[in-house]
């Protein structure tokens, strides 16, 4: 049963993230036996509360280049690790990343960044189990899903 109005102890309002005096930060495990800590430098966030607390919203942006693993795997390669959420499932998933390239100024004057990920997930764990056997022995889909992003990145002012 949920309640029609809720106290806040949150006064009203609209209130920004201070983000000298914040963090966002995750923890992982390693090859199931260390945890790895790592963070994201970069960020802001709003909260906008109103009298009852059903109404609140919260907005934020991650830097995602400004995430610190300190787990690089080269100068251009690094992990990265955050929540996938599918099909109503949320899980962790760990990204290869690999710069592939920076332009200084590309010809409208911007600073561009150039990004590859890929990783691997099962799709069953998220809930996805939909399937059908064909005559060959084969399944119609594969549960095993490879996640691949080729991102070209603007610098914003």
């Amino acid at each position: 049963m949920t309640p029609a109005s809720t106290t806040v102890s949150v006064p009203t309002g609209t209130w920004s993230v201070d983000v000298a005096h914040s963090n966002v930060e995750f923890r992982v495990k390693h090859l199931g036996i260390s945890t790895v800590r790592g963070a994201f430098r970069d960020f802001e966030g709003t909260l906008e509360i109103g009298d009852d607390i059903s109404t609140a919203k919260a907005y934020g942006k991650i830097n995602a280049a400004s995430i610190d693993t300190n787990e690089p795997l080269d100068e251009d390669t690094f992990e990265v690790t955050g929540d996938l959420t599918m099909h109503g499932v949320t899980k962790p998933i760990t990204l290869t990343v690999e710069t592939t390239g920076v332009e200084q100024q590309d010809p409208w004057g911007n600073e561009r960044v150039g990004l590859e990920a890929l990783g691997k997930l099962d799709r069953s764990e998220w809930d996805m189990r939909f399937n059908q056997a064909l005559g060959s022995g084969n399944m119609m889909v594969s549960d095993k899903v490879t996640i691949s992003l080729d991102i070209s990145a603007v610098k914003q002012a």
